[in-house]
C-alpha cells in the first residue's frame, strides 16, 4: 500500500519540504533505506545520513539541520513520537479484519460489538462483553463473564479466566495469562498445605500493554488492579491483591508478591523482586536486580538487595569493590604492628 507525503504528514501535523506527492510504500532505518522506504531522524547525532540515506520521505524533528538532504522531508517538534503515531496507524492496517473466522466458538450469550474481530480456535465464554473495533487474534480464551474494552488488542494464546475486566485500548501480547489462581495455601495439623479458593478477579484499566507471558493472579477476594497507562514488559508476575498505579512501568522478570500497592508514575528495573503487603508510593524508581523488602515512600530511589536508597548504594558499591585492596592493607598493618611488637619484647 503506498502513502503519499501529503497524507503522512496530514495524520502527524507535519510541514512538506519537498515533493508532495512523493510515496512510500515501506518503513526503514535510515541507514538502510531505499527508494520507497520512510524513515525518521529524531537524534542529531545521525544527521550525516541526511544526505546519504536512499529514503524517500524522512520524518525529522524541527530542530535538526535539514539544509543537505535530498529526501522529501516532513517537519515535525517531535519525530519519534511522530513517527510511534504512523505505526500506530499502520499497525491498524496491517489488522484491519472483522468478524469471526471459522472454528471460533462463540458463546450464544455472549455480546460482541462493532468491527470486531475473533480468530479461528479463540473461545468467547458465556455472559462475555467484547467492545468496538477490538482484535481478538486466533487461539485466544476468553473465560465466563469476562470483559474487554473497545480498541483492545489481544494476541495469539492469550488466556483470560472468568470475570476479568480489561479496559478500552490495551495491547496484551501472546502467552499472557490473566486471572489464574493466586498463590494461597494454608497450613493444616497434617503437616501439609490446603489450597486457600482465589474468588476474586483482575481488572485492567484503559491503556495498559502488557508483554508476552506475563501472569497475572486473580485476587483471593476483591481484585487484582492495574490503573490505566500500565506498561509491563515480558515475563512479569503480578500476585494475587496486587494494585499497581497509573502509568508505572515495569521491566521484565520482576515479581511482586500479593497484597502489595504500588504507586502512580513508578519505574522498576528488571529482575526487581517485591515481597507481599509492602505500600510503594508515587514515582519511586526502583533499579534493577534490586530486593525490596519494605515499603517505599513518595519519590525514593533505591538499589540493592535488599534496596536502600540509590546514591548510598553506588558509595557502598564503591567501597565494596575495594575490599580486596583494604583487606591486603589490614593484613600488612597487622604485619608491621606484630614486627614492632616482637622487636620491642626482644
Amino acid at each position: 500500500m503506498e502513502f503519499t507525503a501529503q497524507q503522512i504528514a496530514a495524520l502527524i501535523g507535519g510541514t512538506i519540504e519537498g515533493n508532495p506527492l512523493e510515496t512510500v510504500n515501506t518503513l526503514s532505518k535510515i541507514e538502510e533505506a531505499k527508494p520507497g522506504s520512510l524513515t525518521f531522524l529524531a537524534n542529531p547525532k545521525y544527521a550525516s545520513w541526511l544526505p546519504l540515506t536512499k529514503a524517500s520521505i524522512i520524518i525529522v524533528s524541527n530542530d535538526i539541520v535539514t539544509h543537505q538532504s535530498i529526501s522529501t522531508l516532513i517537519k515535525v517538534k517531535d519525530a519519534r513520537e511522530a513517527f510511534s503515531i504512523l505505526l500506530e496507524a499502520y499497525q491498524k492496517l496491517q489488522f484491519n479484519k472483522t468478524g469471526i473466522e471459522e472454528g471460533a466458538r462463540v458463546a450464544k450469550t455472549a455480546k460482541i460489538g462493532k468491527d470486531t474481530y475473533v480468530g479461528s480456535f479463540s473461545y468467547v465464554g458465556d455472559n462475555v462483553i467484547i467492545g468496538s473495533n477490538v482484535r481478538i487474534f486466533p487461539g485466544v480464551y476468553l473465560g465466563d463473564n469476562s470483559k474487554v474494552g473497545d480498541n483492545s488488542m489481544i494476541y495469539p494464546g492469550v488466556k483470560i479466566y472468568h470475570e476479568s475486566v480489561i479496559g478500552k485500548n490495551c495491547t496484551i501480547h501472546s502467552g499472557v495469562v490473566i486471572g489464574g489462581d493466586g498463590f494461597g495455601f494454608v497450613p493444616n495439623t497434617e503437616n501439609n498445605y490446603r489450597k486457600m479458593p482465589q474468588v476474586g478477579n483482575v481488572i485492567i484499566e484503559d491503556n495498559v500493554e502488557i508483554g508476552s507471558n506475563c501472569t497475572i493472579d486473580r485476587a483471593t477476594i476483591g481484585s487484582t488492579i492495574l490503573r490505566k497507562g500500565v506498561k509491563l514488559d515480558n515475563l512479569i508476575q503480578i500476585g494475587h491483591n496486587v494494585e499497581i498505579g497509573e502509568n508505572t512501568v515495569i521491566v521484565s522478570q520482576t515479581g511482586i508478591a500479593g497484597s502489595t500497592r504500588i504507586g502512580r508514575d513508578c519505574l522498576i528495573g528488571g529482575q526487581v523482586g517485591i515481597i507481599g503487603h509492602l505500600k510503594i508510593g508515587d514515582r519511586v524508581k526502583i533499579a534493577a536486580q534490586s530486593g525490596v523488602s519494605s515499603d517505599l515512600k513518595d519519590d525514593e530511589i533505591v538499589q540493592g538487595s535488599p534496596a536502600f536508597a540509590h546514591f548510598n548504594y553506588k558509595k557502598s558499591y564503591v567501597l565494596f569493590k575495594t575490599l580486596p585492596e583494604l583487606l591486603k592493607r589490614i593484613h600488612d598493618l597487622e604485619s608491621k604492628i606484630e614486627d614492632r611488637a616482637t622487636k620491642q619484647i626482644s
